[in-house]
């Protein structure tokens, strides 16, 4: 006797998980995801098979002992781990869409199928505003809800990765605001000469950012900007010579594609959605965060993958279609004091503020 089996991918638990896979990926910044220690985005699954509300993220610094060479005993001059950890919360995020028999979902598998762009969409925007918001946060705070002084303080820990326009001397005094009015709505555009800056500002930080590692020693950053900065960079006479110079010829090279920009060691990638801070520069110029990161910047943790329900109402007319999730995301924050956490600054992150007018 012949038996009927379902098709796998027609499965709740494969659609789940095609679901989750399709919409992480579409985020923008999917390319930068990776579960060690070398990705700019560290994503961790631990809760998925364990219990609990957080997710702690480490981070082991560099050995800077001289170690001993000759016939010096090595036995008693090992040097300690300098070890730290961050612990990201996580959360349920839910949302859900209607659909009627008028749209002809007859099965729950095809009402998953009715909702799944409209979801996936949804998800993938969440996802995408969440990393933007803890690119933004100071000190743990969303940069829109910091008061002043939480600006100063955060400042005042990361003032050594933090450049206001060109130079590193538009930060006037840790004062955040005050530093804002030095960005120029022409001296301070997105220019390969303030990647170069921010990518020297990342290595001689302490603790220095470290590079993403490709092969055995490639060493990447990424800069994460929106579309006025990107625009500016696009433009400039120096990054104009580069790619007409430098770059494969033809339809590829990014003078056509709009795609990323490479300078210095540095991958430049527009992100619309990170937008401007507004006219908070000098003489009322627009300002935008650009974001140059290297590994371990931002932690995203996963508790519970994508799943979906479904519920029937109105006498099984209207059928709804849910997916919850339970994650957190964080830019990533380690200790640099005595003990573990104490006086956190971001670990993987430059932030630039530059010019962004709007176009004329």
């Amino acid at each position: 006797m012949a038996e009927t089996l379902a098709a796998s991918g027609l499965t709740v638990r494969q659609w789940d998980e095609r679901f989750f896979d399709e919409y992480v990926r579409a985020s923008r910044f999917a390319r930068y995801y990776g579960t060690t220690e070398n990705a700019v985005i560290h994503v961790k699954e631990n809760l998925t098979k364990n219990k609990g509300d957080r997710i702690t993220l480490a981070l082991a610094h560099e050995l800077s002992g001289a170690g001993v060479s000759g016939n010096t005993t090595l036995e008693g001059n090992e040097e300690a781990l300098d070890t730290r950890s961050h612990a990201i919360t996580v959360d349920v995020l839910r949302h859900a869409v209607m659909v009627t028999d008028w749209e002809e979902q007859k099965s729950a598998i095809g009402l998953r199928d009715a909702g799944k762009v409209r979801l996936k969409n949804w998800a993938m925007k969440r996802l995408r505003a969440d990393i933007i918001t803890a690119l933004h946060a100071v000190n743990g705070v969303a940069y829109g809800s910091a008061t002043e002084a939480e600006k100063d303080a955060w400042l005042a820990d990361n003032a050594d990765r933090v450049l206001f326009g060109a130079s590193v001397s538009n930060n006037s005094g840790n004062d955040h605001s005050a530093s804002l009015l030095n960005v120029d709505a022409t001296a301070d555009k997105l220019s390969p000469a303030m990647i170069s800056l921010a990518k020297r500002l990342a290595q001689e930080a302490s603790p220095a950012i470290r590079p993403v590692v490709v092969g055995e020693d490639e060493e990447w950053f990424v800069l994460f900007t929106g579309s006025r900065p990107f625009r500016d960079l696009r433009n400039h006479a120096d990054m104009l010579s580069a790619n007409r110079d430098a770059w494969t010829r033809g339809k590829d090279n990014p003078l056509f594609t709009g795609g990323d920009l490479i300078w210095d060691g540095v991958i430049v990638k527009e992100i619309p959605e990170i937008g401007t801070l507004g006219t908070v520069g000098a003489s009322g110029a627009e300002v935008g965060a650009g974001f140059l990161c290297g590994a371990q910047a931002v932690g995203v943790a996963w508790a519970q993958r994508t799943r979906t329900a479904t519920q029937d109402t109105d006498y099984k007319f209207r059928h709804g279609v849910a997916i919850q999730e339970i994650r957190g995301v964080e830019k990533l924050r380690f200790g640099t004091g005595a003990a573990d956490t104490d006086n956190p600054v971001d670990n993987g992150v430059v932030t630039l503020y530059t010019a962004a007018a709007a176009d004329a």
